[in-house]
């Protein structure tokens, strides 16, 4: 029971690392492209700018739904109540 609740331990760290990593490459990529097109045509930078913040949304909302797996397995553990 002590081995599971370990590996439960390391994979939510896990988890919750790679959400964290990847919403910051996620957001620098699109921050960089977003500047990078805004600066080859400035007249666009309003369209763009209001595509960037939906797709910097659905990037968060990623990374939430990790989280939120990462939380289940810490609280309400399914491989628990299997042995119990």
């Amino acid at each position: 029971m002590e081995t599971v609740v370990a590996f439960t331990a390391i994979a939510v760290s896990i988890m919750i690392g790679l959400a964290a990593l990847g919403t910051a490459l996620g957001f620098g990529m699109l921050g960089g492209k977003f500047l990078e097109a805004a600066a080859r045509q400035p007249e666009l930078a309003p369209q763009l700018q209001v595509k960037m913040f939906i797709v910097a949304g659905l990037i968060d909302a990623i990374a939430m739904i990790g989280v939120a797996v990462a939380l289940l397995f810490t609280f309400a553990n399914p491989f628990l109540t299997q042995l119990g």
